[in-house]
């Protein structure tokens, strides 16, 4: 299911459906054949992430985030609960958000609750939300830092002796997931990349 647009011209079908675009020679292109903008992170209903995120590609939110995300399209989908800044080109709000949405392409769809700023090119208002704050138009496009460039200062800037996880699967981006004892959803500090990610059917 996607949030943002329907399949773009260009692209092939492959068997069952299987959409492939051919990579562009400046295009990264990791393990399996997909380029970073077909993969998507997605952080689930029983997370709770507290610290930025930035992906190269889209980003779905059925949790609950508290810090900025910066992504190519971010979805925060239905019960999903965002505190902080959001920037992206094409944003998603079906849950509950608080903060600042910069965007070319926001749409506000469903049941959603937002109270804050979005500065757009194009907003798109369902029937049934609620709005509480200011929308102006968004003077000039947005820019996103790329991970790798957050990787690099990251690691510059990292303390000595501070602990990080880099799992193979995200190209050594550093990471941390922590879960409480008390039973609560777990936590996790993404620092420079989404970590849980899988390719766009």
């Amino acid at each position: 299911m996607s949030y943002f647009s329907q399949a773009k011209p260009g692209r092939e079908k492959g068997p069952a459906g299987v959409t492939a675009t051919p990579a562009s020679p400046g295009e990264r292109t990791p393990v399996g054949g997909k380029t970073m903008s077909d993969t998507v992170s997605t952080f689930g209903p029983a997370t709770l992430i507290t610290g930025n995120i930035v992906c190269d590609g889209a980003v779905e939110i059925f949790g609950r985030v508290i810090g900025d995300i910066q992504a190519a399209q971010i979805a925060i989908g239905d019960g999903a609960q965002v505190e902080g800044n959001v920037t992206a080109h094409d944003v998603a709000v079906s849950g509950t958000f608080k903060g600042t949405v910069r965007g070319h392409n926001v749409k506000l769809k469903g049941s959603a609750k937002i109270d804050g700023e979005i500065y757009s090119k194009s907003l798109t208002v369902e029937e049934n939300v609620q709005f509480e704050g200011i929308s102006r138009r968004l003077d000039k496009p947005i820019e996103l830092t790329s991970s790798a460039q957050v990787a690099s200062t990251m690691q510059t800037a990292a303390p000595i002796g501070q602990p990080t996880l880099a799992p193979s699967g995200n190209g050594g981006k550093p990471f941390s997931v922590a879960t409480p004892n008390s039973g609560s959803a777990p936590t996790a500090d993404v620092s420079a990349a989404a970590a849980f990610s899988r390719p766009v059917a």
